[in-house]
């Protein structure tokens, strides 16, 4: 596995949270399929977001981002309330989301996808080797013909380009092989520690996530099951089982 650490200091973390959401309903036509969803991330912290195949994870990244407007409730960056269904105004104050298709330009290299992204005064397109080093001998080469690993470092990268106060990942692991994905996944640690980014990770690999998040949530029908600290979950299969399993049980009644 690649060395992972950035020759940066470490960043000064302002006190507070960055990211928060009060009575968050996110859903489609009008129609709640997320409920009551209460959040708050500090800077420089991992959030490994589980649940089952339709739990409302990827639809309460959408919907933060202003991808989706809002049914209810709020979100803030540093207390900034952003505008519902606004994704350019999640984007301006620092709300960044890496969705589960990577929507990377194919036609256009790793060099001039990560140029496109590029802020005024934000970090080099090069900058982004120290994280991904494997990138460097696919720097000219079209992203449509990068393995799907690649892509996905590439679409964090991209991600990164543009200086997240908060980088949210939507299934890092899709369609990848689990030797990719441990490969990948400790990128993810280093963007909150050397950056100061609150990241915000929905992943399929329970075990894996949990090992490079400091929390977790396990959501179920749209609601908030199970939550805590990462490294207690993580000992407590017991408690992540039930409530995955309870989710397919009553899926089948």
């Amino acid at each position: 596995m690649s060395d992972m650490t950035l020759a940066r200091p470490t960043p000064v973390m302002p006190t507070g949270p960055v990211l928060t959401a009060s009575a968050l309903e996110a859903g489609y036509n009008g129609v709640a399929c997320v409920r009551e969803f209460d959040l708050a991330l500090e800077p420089g912290s991992v959030l490994a977001l589980l649940g089952p195949n339709g739990a409302g994870k990827s639809t309460v990244l959408m919907t933060m981002a202003g991808l989706l407007p809002r049914l209810g409730g709020e979100v803030t960056i540093n207390g900034v309330s952003l505008k519902s269904g606004n994704p350019r105004d999640a984007a301006k104050n620092g709300l960044v989301l890496v969705p589960d298709d990577r929507a990377l330009f194919p036609g256009m290299t790793t060099a001039e996808n990560l140029q496109a992204a590029r802020r005024k005064a934000g970090p080099q397109p090069r900058d982004m080797l120290d994280l991904f080093p494997a990138l460097e001998q696919r720097w000219n080469v079209n992203a449509g013909n990068l393995s799907g690993g690649e892509q996905q470092m590439l679409a964090v990268a991209r991600g990164l380009m543009r200086q997240p106060k908060v980088l949210m990942i939507d299934e890092l692991s899709m369609g990848l092989a689990p030797v990719v994905v441990e490969a990948v996944l400790p990128a993810v640690r280093t963007i909150a520690d050397d950056h100061g980014a609150a990241v915000i990770l929905v992943e399929q690999h329970v075990h894996l996530a949990l090992e490079i998040a400091d929390h977790a949530m396990v959501l179920v029908h749209g609601q908030v099951a199970v939550q805590g600290r990462a490294d207690e979950l993580a000992g407590d299969l017991t408690t992540l089982e039930a409530a995955y399993l309870g989710a397919s049980r009553e899926g089948e009644q």
